[in-house]
């Protein structure tokens, strides 16, 4: 009887000891997949940018797109896109939501402030779209005119400082363009690459000759976080060495397009 007893404390002790190390190995496996987290660089952008970004059917394509996954793939990192509205970015850096923005987002001292840039990637010019039978011819012309732009990008900043000029903000490049056509507004001011999207889709609209304005772009990182920035600084100089980044580049913009 005594030996009986002894066998099932033994039995007893030894199935403790298996779960306890069941449970264990759980928590290992749980740590491991925190570690596979880390792994992954979470880009916000702002999907209706084309030819940057912009969505194909569920998938968000582009230049930024595609730069951003061979950043990724240059630091051995997995890339997660979050889309979202073009001044929900800086937040979404600064709070540790993405860990970086690539958005066809120009390097202004205003956003100096809030987040650190990388080297520059490509340069850009802001532009104006009118109707074809518009009396505007250039950017000195759009005093005391109602002009639209896309909130929070550059267009709307610069915007903001030409004289007795009302200002009309749109979430998506598309909506000013879309008041435009239906004479709303006098004109827009957007990124160059994007308006010649809008107007080649859009009858009865043209890019006047003379930029309004000509920029650089970046990718934004949370400030202080050096050691993310160099690391994409790095990636970037190797893809710019091997001709990759003129690669992404050419396959959406052509040589025509760039003139």
């Amino acid at each position: 009887m005594k030996m009986k007893k002894l066998v099932s404390v033994l039995l007893i002790a030894a199935c403790v000891c298996s779960f306890a190390a069941c449970g264990s190995k759980e928590a290992t496996e749980s740590e491991g997949s925190t570690s596979e987290e880390k792994d992954t660089l979470v880009m916000a952008t702002n999907a209706e940018f084309p030819p940057y970004e912009y969505y194909e059917g569920d998938d968000i394509v582009g230049i930024d797109a595609e730069i951003a996954q061979a950043i990724a793939e240059e630091l051995g990192m997995e890339l997660k896109i979050e889309d979202m509205a073009f001044d929900s970015i800086i937040p979404a850096i600064t709070s540790g939501k993405a860990d970086f923005g690539a958005a066809g987002m120009t390097v202004t001292e205003d956003r100096k402030e809030n987040v650190d840039f990388t080297d520059t990637y490509a340069t850009a010019t802001q532009v104006i779209i009118v109707k074809e039978d518009s009396e505007i011819a250039g950017p000195d012309d759009l005093e005391g005119k109602k002009i639209g732009v896309q909130l929070g990008t550059t267009g709307d900043i610069y915007a903001s400082d030409i004289k007795d000029a009302e200002v009309e903000q749109y979430n998506k490049g598309f909506e000013a363009v879309q008041a435009l056509t239906q004479g709303k507004i006098d004109a827009v001011v957007i990124d160059g690459e994007p308006a010649k999207e809008f107007v080649s889709q859009t009858e009865g609209l043209k890019i006047l000759d003379e930029a309004f304005t000509e920029e650089e772009y970046a990718i934004a990182v949370a400030k202080g976080n050096d050691e993310l920035r160099e690391q994409i600084n790095a990636a970037l100089a190797t893809l710019k060495e091997s001709g990759k980044i003129d690669e992404i580049v050419a396959k959406y913009i052509s040589a025509d397009d760039a003139e």
